[in-house]
């Protein structure tokens, strides 16, 4: 059994703004995390920006900080 959080990344082909959503102008990024003991955790995430491709930077940068990539699931 994995000891720290892992991140779920499942993406489908040619959406490139996976894992995001606009709410009034403000992009937000939805991740999920698996927790030690069978437990998961879902986080809303406020990018604050109004900027479609910073917003994908940001969410590629949480990506990173939780050490993984996005898998293209078919």
């Amino acid at each position: 059994m994995y000891q720290h959080p892992k991140l779920s990344v499942r993406c489908r082909p040619g959406n490139a703004n996976h894992h995001l959503w606009n709410n009034n102008g403000t992009w937000w990024c939805h991740l999920t995390i698996h927790l030690p003991e069978f437990q998961k955790e879902r986080l809303r995430v406020s990018l604050e920006t109004h900027d479609a491709g910073q917003a994908k930077q940001l969410r590629d940068a949480l990506f990173a900080l939780f050490g993984a990539r996005p898998t293209v699931r078919i």
